[in-house]
């Protein structure tokens, strides 16, 4: 039988992108793989290794497992800050060649905010003149998609709840090539309930009606150190937190999933914490 749902994990890069994530995906039993291939933290923009990046491409392949990058997480392109939004732009289109380079898929980024209740305005005009030339390269030469990822919420968030989506990919005209990356410990957060039953189920209904089935291209499956609502994007083991494991079968068994890759972001030390979280929804997709 098919594999419908892949599921894998962020994994770990730090000695060489493929000596050290190819290992620790085959040990995590990864079907899918997501890198960072710049500080999480921080606004360099490292070349990358000729010859790491071959072995980590010709490995995914060998293995059939997608590979995808996320951006650093200061990247705002609603920053009321032009520099930071003008080193967002060099971060994102910076990850597309070096996801050319690594034959990633696509590029997740977080929505991003305005900050500044005087900036709300602006921040989405700012979002249409900044993404979509980013956009136009990448589909014109055939660079991997960018897809957005809700944010946890607060801090004027630019899109949290999953009905946000909608003004937001509007601003760019509903580009081809912008998809979304569902993020459960975010959705969570923002205030989908998603730990009762048929929450989750609610959830992504409504994420689909407000983009379209084709638009959903990635899932972070996370649970969560705090309440729904909260507005805090503290990830835990799945199980562990307050959004529980059976949410967790909604999700791999909702049609809109079908073919849509799983990501774990779940803490861990070693590939061990990802190995266990994937095992379990393995388990869940597989009953």
């Amino acid at each position: 039988m098919p594999v419908t749902r892949r599921i894998g994990s962020h994994t770990k890069t730090s000695g060489g992108l493929a000596k050290a994530a190819l290992p620790y995906a085959d040990a995590a039993g990864s079907e899918a793989v997501q890198v960072y291939v710049s500080n999480s933290r921080g606004w360099a923009l490292p070349p990358g290794d000729p010859k790491q990046d071959t072995l980590f491409r010709d490995g995914c392949g060998e293995r059939g497992l997608p590979a995808y990058i996320h951006a650093s997480l200061l990247v705002n392109l609603g920053s009321p800050t032009e520099q930071t939004v003008d080193r967002s732009v060099e971060t994102l289109s910076h990850a597309l060649r070096r996801g050319q380079a690594i034959g990633a898929t696509a590029v997740v980024y977080h929505a991003g905010s305005s900050v500044d209740p005087a900036h709300d305005d602006k921040a989405m005009h700012q979002l249409r003149e900044a993404l979509l030339p980013l956009l136009d390269v990448a589909s014109s030469e055939g660079l991997p998609k960018l897809l957005v990822e809700p944010s946890a919420g607060g801090g004027r968030s630019l899109a949290s709840k999953v009905e946000d989506l909608g003004p937001y990919l509007a601003a760019v005209e509903n580009h081809p090539w912008l998809g979304v990356c569902f993020d459960t410990c975010h959705a969570w957060a923002a205030g989908h309930d998603l730990a009762t039953p048929g929450g989750m189920t609610a959830t992504i209904d409504s994420l689909i009606a407000t983009v379209g089935r084709e638009k959903l291209m990635l899932i972070h499956a996370n649970d969560s150190k705090d309440a729904c609502g909260s507005t805090r994007d503290r990830h835990e083991t799945i199980g562990a937190g307050t959004i529980g494991a059976a949410p967790f079968a909604e999700l791999l068994t909702h049609p809109a999933t079908a073919g849509v890759p799983i990501i774990v972001e779940t803490p861990t030390k070693e590939h061990e914490g990802h190995a266990a979280d994937i095992a379990l929804l393995k388990g869940l997709r597989d009953l």
